[in-house]
C-alpha cells in the first residue's frame, strides 16, 4: 500500500483486537539494529503476554531499514511499519507512533538497542503498582565525554528556562497506560519534544533504574549541532522566560544609565568637572543597539513560532504503512 497523508495523523494500521502492549520505535538509519532489537523484543514481550505489537517508524533514512521492516511485517502481523515522507526528527516519529498504538500500555524506545528490551517486564511490573507512567533511568551511560557533556548542560538550560526539573539519565524509554496516550495525541503543537510533553502532564510516574549498554551497532546522530537545534525551539516552544529575560536586561542597562547620568550631572553642577570620553559614549551606542537586536531577535522568534503553529501543518506525513 502507498499513499500520501495530508491530515495531522496520517492512514490507520490495519485494525485487530487491542493489544496488551504496544512498542514504539522511531528508527533512522538503524538497518544493523532492527531485526536483532525485535528477536529480543519478541523474546521479552511474550514473557507477558502473547498480545502484543511493535511499530516500527523509519524516518526516512534512506537505508534498507524500510525493507526489513516489511520482511519482518510479512512474518508476523505483530509488528507494524510506518515510514514518513521524508526526515521529520525523532519526536515527530515518536508521536507518529503513539497516534497509531492501540495498547492497553505503550512502550517508547530508541532503536540502536542502548535500551534494553529485557527491561520492559520490570517497567510493566512496576506500572501495575498503579502508576501512570513508568521511566528508565540509565545509569552507567555509555558514550563520549563530549555528548554527555552536551546533553547535561542543554536539561541544566532548559530548566533554568523552563522552569521544570529534567534529568539527563532518562530518555525516551518508558511505559505509560492507554490513559496518557490518549492526553498525550491531544497535543498537537509543532515543536516537539517528548520528555517535556510527557513531564507538563503531570501524571503519577515512577522510576526503574536500567545499566545501559554501549551501542549494537553504528553511532549517534545527535551531534552538537542537531543538539542545539533540538534546544532553541523546545525551550521556546515551553517557556516565554526568555522574554521576561531581555526585558529585565532592559530595565537593568536603564536604570544603570540612569544613575550614571545623576552621577555625571552631580559632577559637573556640583565639582564643576566635565563629561569627557567619547569612547565610552560610542562602546554605550553600540552596547546598546546589540542589546536592541537581540530582544528584537527573540520576540521575531516567538512571532514566527506562531507563524508556524497558524498554518496548521500536519506534524508529519506517512508515505506508507505495513
Amino acid at each position: 500500500m502507498s499513499h500520501i497523508s495530508v491530515d495531522l495523523v496520517g492512514p490507520r494500521l490495519p485494525e485487530q483486537s487491542d493489544p496488551r502492549i504496544s512498542v514504539v520505535i522511531p528508527a533512522f538509519r538503524s538497518e544493523d539494529c532492527i531485526e536483532e532489537l525485535t528477536r529480543r523484543l519478541r523474546a521479552s514481550l511474550t514473557a507477558i503476554t502473547e498480545s502484543f505489537e511493535i511499530i516500527f517508524v523509519e524516518d526516512a533514512g534512506g537505508d534498507r531499514s524500510w525493507e526489513i521492516i516489511q520482511a519482518m511485517a510479512r512474518e508476523d502481523h505483530r509488528i507494524k511499519g510506518i515510514q514518513f515522507s521524508r526526515n521529520f526528527g525523532q519526536h515527530s516519529a515518536l508521536t507518529a507512533g503513539i497516534d497509531h498504538a492501540r495498547g492497553h500500555w505503550i512502550v517508547t524506545m530508541d532503536c540502536d538497542l542502548q535500551d534494553s528490551p529485557e527491561a520492559i517486564p520490570a517497567l510493566y511490573e512496576k506500572a501495575q503498582e498503579g502508576f501512570d507512567i513508568v521511566l528508565v533511568r540509565r545509569i552507567g551511560r555509555e558514550g563520549e565525554k563530549a555528548d554527555a557533556f552536551t546533553s547535561k548542560w542543554f536539561y541544566r538550560i532548559f530548566d533554568y528556562l523552563t522552569d521544570t526539573k529534567s534529568d539527563p539519565a532518562i530518555g525516551a524509554f518508558r511505559i505509560f497506560s492507554a490513559g496518557v496516550r490518549d492526553s498525550f495525541v491531544q497535543m498537537r503543537e509543532r515543536t516537539r519534544f517528548f520528555g517535556g510533553l510527557m513531564q507538563w502532564m503531570g501524571f503519577e510516574t515512577a522510576y526503574i533504574d536500567v545499566p545501559r549498554p554501549p551501542r549494537y551497532a553504528g553511532k549517534s546522530s545527535y551531534d552538537f549541532r542537531k543538539r542545539l537545534a533540538l534546544a532553541l525551539p523546545a525551550i521556546i516552544a515551553f517557556s516565554n522566560k526568555p522574554l521576561i529575560l531581555v526585558v529585565t536586561c532592559g530595565f537593568i542597562i536603564s536604570f544603570a544609565a540612569f544613575l550614571g547620568g545623576i552621577f555625571f550631572a552631580i559632577r559637573r553642577l556640583v565639582y564643576d568637572i566635565p563629561v569627557e570620553g567619547w569612547t565610552s559614549v560610542i562602546v554605550s551606542l553600540y552596547f546598546l543597539g546589540g542589546i536592541i537586536i537581540v530582544t528584537l531577535g527573540v520576540v521575531g522568534i516567538y512571532v514566527g513560532r506562531t507563524f508556524d503553529e497558524a498554518k496548521g501543518r500536519p506534524l508529519y506525513i506517512v508515505r506508507r504503512i505495513t
